[in-house]
């Protein structure tokens, strides 16, 4: 089995640090319509949660299982180790979907999932710095290869960056106030912790708008975890590339976690589904455009409420599906 780390190395059983239930699981499995001689990628394996019940329903197939996340390779190694005969654990960026399969001499995939959001993990483990909750380090790097952390964003961008920033990404209507703030501080001093930045967001916003609902630095991280990450700009290429590589009747399954995301799955599956692009009022077909997927959930499926139940993180969660024709 292919993997950058050995799990052990790790000090303990990485997998059970992963062993929360995989978000709309049954849903993801059925969507997919395994085939058992095929071959599947699980773009964000995680803890390999997905990976596991993927491999499990393969007989003659192959999994090949990446992520980005050291701790969530050595985790899904260890979560596999019983089919290492059929899953590949890899590290890489989905984004990077095209090469990883070159690098292991395979042409085309009969299906591939991709889970967006942020592991429990993540958000669980202090150090990571993904949490406003919690005080840590300014981080928030899935890849910890990666020269990007929090800090560089929030010390070293413009205010005018700062401010499209969190509001592009984060949707914070209070983004130039915020924005303002952080420049001010770390004008005095760098801007090193969680903590500190979670305050100062905070502080920011008018005592009004603090009053109920999310933690007032909860669309902040979000903005900022997203840029250091540039978890966007890699969605639509990546879902190209995976239809790019599909068997025919190969499908894709997508979970996502929030709007931004959403709309570009949405939009990207629209575009990959449609078919000729030509002005109405032309008598034939000039542009030769085929639609390449067909649409299997017309409206996103959401999680059931006894999911809910046993994860409220999974709340925002929504499985889109496309089938390669």
């Amino acid at each position: 089995m292919r993997s950058a780390v050995h799990w052990k190395r790790v000090g303990f059983d990485m997998s059970e640090a992963f062993s929360h239930r995989s978000v709309l699981l049954d849903e993801c499995i059925e969507g997919l319509a395994i085939r058992g001689n095929g071959i599947y990628v699980d773009g964000t394996a995680g803890g390999g949660g997905h990976s596991f019940h993927i491999a499990s329903r393969l007989t003659t197939g192959r999994l090949i299982a990446i992520d980005r996340d050291e701790a969530a390779i050595a985790a899904a190694t260890a979560r596999l180790s019983p089919f290492s005969e059929r899953a590949t654990v890899y590290r890489s960026n989905f984004s990077e979907v095209e090469s990883v399969l070159d690098a292991l001499g395979i042409d085309k995939i009969d299906g591939m999932l991709l889970d967006l959001g942020v592991s429990s993990y993540q958000l669980d483990t202090a150090e990571r710095g993904f949490s406003y909750q919690a005080d840590a380090p300014l981080d928030m790097r899935m890849d910890r290869r990666s020269e990007k952390t929090a800090y560089t964003v929030v010390n070293t961008y413009t205010e005018e960056e700062l401010k499209r920033i969190l509001f592009t990404y984060g949707e914070e209507r209070f983004s130039a106030r915020i924005a303002k703030k952080i420049v001010e501080q770390r004008a005095k001093a760098p801007i090193a912790t969680t903590k500190e930045l979670s305050d100062l967001i905070k502080s920011a916003i008018p005592a009004a708008a603090r009053e109920g609902g999310h933690h007032p630095a909860k669309r902040s991280f979000q903005a900022i975890r997203i840029e250091v990450n540039g978890e966007l700009d890699a969605i639509a290429p990546a879902l190209k590339s995976a239809i790019a590589h599909m068997n025919k009747g190969g499908r894709l399954a997508v979970i996502t976690f929030h709007s931004l995301e959403d709309r570009i799955v949405k939009q990207t599956f629209a575009e990959l589904a449609e078919g000729c692009k030509c002005p109405k009022s032309l008598p034939i077909c000039v542009c030769g455009n085929k639609p390449k997927v067909k649409i299997i959930t017309k409206k996103p499926i959401l999680p059931s409420e006894e999911e809910l139940l046993e994860n409220p993180r999974s709340r925002s969660a929504k499985l889109r599906v496309v089938e390669k024709i």
